[in-house]
């Protein structure tokens, strides 16, 4: 299993992912999950995937050998001129990656497939997100709905969906993100460190503030202390049930 959050705030775009992949509690293995594509002062483009890890590799791969052909039979994500297209071009290519997969012999497609969410810019449009499902069609973000979950979404939401605030900073989002990713490591084991982010900065053109960040890391490790403190105090703070009400 796997999560991934992407969220538009006023300032940029803010990706999350975890790297947990396994089959099976004694076979645990870490893939990154998110990609970039780069063209300082044009574009930039964050790509994270949940699902089958063969499908969301091969299509990373496809999109990869089309930046580096230069063959204008096939389009790129370095020469399609919106976002939209980008989006576009990504829900083609999944749709078609898991289309060569059960031609191959394999008839249940559900295990082949994978959700993606994309984002970023490119110049002359503004910044937009989206999420695209197994079938290829996608939608977009918007004001009503400003990030999109991907994977073991439930356990996340909840602070999310509370605390979402469209000026908030950098920092304050990246501490909402790693609120939401604690929880949900917490309650699944299938979701875990460590967690790579990336922050496209609105109008910048160009990759933002990024890392990775391991569970020892005194920021998270802080940020997971004092959540769990707050909550046990906000417990402690409510009025206990009254078994016998007259």
């Amino acid at each position: 299993m796997t999560y991934c959050v992407g969220m538009m705030i006023d300032g940029g775009t803010l990706f999350m992912s975890d790297t947990r992949t396994n089959a099976g509690l004694d076979n645990i293995s870490t893939f990154r999950k998110m990609r970039h594509w780069e063209a300082k002062g044009d574009r930039v483009i964050t790509l994270m995937s949940a699902g089958n890890l063969a499908t969301t590799q091969a299509v990373v791969s496809v999109l990869d050998e089309r930046t580096k052909a230069h063959d204008e039979r096939e389009p790129s994500l370095m020469g399609v001129p919106s976002m939209f297209q980008a989006a576009r071009l990504i829900a083609d290519t999944l749709r078609n990656v898991i289309a060569n997969h059960n031609d191959a012999g394999q008839t249940a497609s559900a295990s082949f497939n994978a959700t993606l969410i994309v984002g970023g810019q490119i110049k002359g449009g503004p910044q937009r997100l989206f999420l695209i499902y197994p079938e290829g069609n996608f939608i977009e973000a918007c004001d009503d709905t400003p990030f999109f979950q991907i994977g073991e979404m439930k356990y996340g939401r909840p602070i999310l969906v509370r605390a979402y605030d469209p000026a908030m900073t950098f920092e304050k989002a990246m501490r909402l993100m790693l609120v939401s990713f604690d929880s949900t490591l917490k309650a699944n084991l299938t979701v875990g460190a460590p967690f790579d982010y990336h922050f496209y900065r609105k109008d910048s053109l160009c990759l933002g503030p990024s890392g990775r960040i391991e569970l020892d890391d005194p920021r998270f490790m802080s940020i997971s202390t004092g959540w769990g403190d707050a909550l046990k105090s906000a417990l402690e703070s409510l009025p206990d049930f009254d078994a016998d009400p007259e």
